[in-house]
């Protein structure tokens, strides 16, 4: 391996070409998104639960306030968050150093995806600020809310005025957004397929390396459609083009078939990499080899594919052929076998393992009963559509996307942040705090989402700034329910500080590791230093068995002589 200069601050968290520290820079970007995209949440739920009063640190929410806060806090947790935690950040940190290679096979190009990535976060910020406020449309920007301007009567003047709108900024943050993840994408597929250690085939992969590519590449063919979608849009919002006006023979109906085109593989290009950090962390924890590995991969590979044929079921109350709805609640359903099959192995890994509830086992298991047991099941329900009728638009579908996406994205998150911080910072976080913060977050989690179930089977429909109006047609325990949301919700997102202290004060002074390989794995990253010197490894390594192979019969950790690395 070649030597490297080390270089200060300035030149390592802005110009370094090593996927270890785009990684953190990533992380650190994602962390401000996270941040904004909190302080909205606290908010609009405040306003929620107590109307009347003005929310500290913010002030009163009007109508358009509250649209804003609600239209910024999807986007930024859907597009930002998770697809940037997942992709940018797990591809990033995990890939190169979990298949035995020094870096990515396109260094630059990994660069200036992070600074498009950089570039769609500053253009995504400005729009907050725009003359006529930001946008109110909802995440899914639907037109005509996304196209014209409905918190004001003024007309717009001329193209300027149209330009610097919220409206535009956001599609143009997300046009950069997605340039950046093609490049990161590209990058990661390349570097699996040409840059593996010497002995690893791709069944000899670790889960988490195929979970990102298969994301990857779903994210690849399912995003084209909505980049057209989104051209067509910028054209009607800035040249007065009407591919979504009913009145000029358009059909805002298009846009909904474009974006949910994307938008639902989207959740599976959110839901894979999780799904393979938690393989990781359950094998590991359970001292056993995973269960199935091939099996796996077989049903993630028909989900990923299935995953492109069932966005209809969110238009079920949009006036499509009630027998094609048919079609797409059966390829629901359908969908939902891959996934349990994911989870039963996981399960079956667990099955009479040895296991260590350390602290990322606590939040890998955590994420899989709540994913399993209330997000998956109630994507079963409103996959019928004779009953997504109903629940259409209330609060169980945003409590169902919650329990979909937070068990994964987040605890997801958290569990390889817990389970790798030490191997890629070569300090120690502090296991009270991280221990606080799990317990603090599960409880809260599931204090703020639970209530929003049975909000919306009482009917209580969402995108809705001030529900008072509709007391008579409610029971009374409803707003007792929005209270208790709220409360955990705003506990919850206090809750993230104590994380928040923990990463940086840890990644400073933290406890320096003592072993290099503290949860004894068997996957590359646990054979180098901690942290990781440029170029990730003394020597290439070299492969002789597949990364889950721990109790078998002479496969533990000394079986190889002390000069030979696996």
């Amino acid at each position: 391996m070649s030597t490297h200069k080390q270089h200060g601050f300035w030149h390592r968290f802005f110009f370094s070409l090593d996927h270890k520290d785009i990684g953190l820079q990533y992380m650190l970007t994602i962390f401000l998104m996270v941040s904004i995209g909190g302080f909205f949440a606290y908010v609009f739920r405040m306003h929620l639960a107590f109307p009347d009063m003005e929310v500290p640190l913010y002030g009163t929410v009007t109508p358009k306030d509250y649209n804003m806060l609600v239209t910024s806090h999807g986007l930024i947790m859907m597009m930002w968050l998770a697809l940037g935690m997942l992709l940018a950040v797990a591809g990033n940190y995990l890939i190169p150093i979990m298949i035995g290679t020094d870096d990515m096979a396109f260094p630059k190009l990994n660069k200036i995806s992070y600074w498009f990535f950089l570039a769609s976060v500053i253009v995504m910020i400005a729009s907050f600020f725009m003359p006529r406020g930001g946008l109110g449309s909802g995440w899914t920007l639907y037109p005509p809310l996304s196209v014209g301007d409905f918190g004001y009567n003024t007309p717009y003047k001329n193209f300027a005025d149209r330009f610097f709108t919220a409206n535009t900024f956001v599609l143009l943050a997300l046009a950069l957004e997605f340039t950046a993840l093609l490049m990161g994408g590209i990058n990661f597929l390349v570097t699996t397929l040409n840059k593996r250690a010497k002995g690893m085939t791709l069944m000899k992969m670790p889960m988490v390396v195929w979970m990102i590519n298969i994301a990857s590449v779903l994210f690849m063919f399912s995003v084209g459609p909505l980049v057209a979608g989104t051209f067509m849009l910028l054209l009607d919002i800035n040249i007065g083009t009407g591919f979504y006006d009913a009145y000029r023979g358009g059909d805002p109906l298009l846009w909904e078939h474009l974006f949910w085109f994307f938008g639902h593989p989207e959740v599976y290009v959110i839901l894979l990499p999780p799904l393979g950090i938690l393989a990781e962390i359950i094998s590991v924890n359970s001292r056993k080899p995973l269960f199935g590995y091939k099996f796996i991969l077989v049903l993630t590979l028909i989900a990923a594919v299935l995953s492109l044929m069932v966005w209809a079921h969110h238009q079920f109350v949009a006036g499509i052929d009630p027998r094609a709805a048919t079609v797409f609640s059966i390829f629901t359903i359908i969908i939902s076998l891959p996934f349990a099959g994911v989870i039963l192995a996981y399960i079956a890994t667990l099955w009479k393992g040895k296991l260590r509830l350390n602290l990322p086992m606590k939040w890998a298991l955590g994420a899989v009963a709540l994913f399993t047991l209330l997000g998956g099941f109630t994507g079963l329900h409103l996959g019928a559509s004779v009953f997504d009728i109903y629940a259409h638009d209330t609060s169980f579908v945003v409590a169902h996307f919650h329990y979909t996406l937070f068990p994964t994205v987040i605890f997801g998150s958290f569990a390889g942040i817990y389970y790798w911080f030490g191997k890629f910072t070569g300090r120690e976080m502090n296991k009270f705090l991280g221990n606080l913060h799990f317990w603090l977050t599960f409880i809260f989690f599931n204090g703020f989402a639970f209530p929003l179930f049975l909000l919306g089977l009482a009917g209580q429909h969402r995108r809705i700034a001030d529900y008072r109006q509709f007391d008579f047609l409610m029971e009374d325990p409803l707003p007792l329910y929005r209270i208790i949301a709220t409360v955990s919700a705003v506990i919850l997102v206090l809750t993230q500080f104590i994380f928040l202290y923990n990463f940086i004060y840890s990644l400073k002074k933290g406890k320096k590791v003592q072993d290099d390989n503290p949860w004894e794995a068997n996957t590359l990253e646990w054979q180098t230093a901690s942290p990781p010197p440029h170029g990730n490894f003394e020597t290439y390594p070299v492969v002789y068995h597949g990364p889950y192979e721990y109790n078998l019969p002479g496969r533990d950790k000394d079986y190889l002589p002390q000069n030979e690395k696996i």
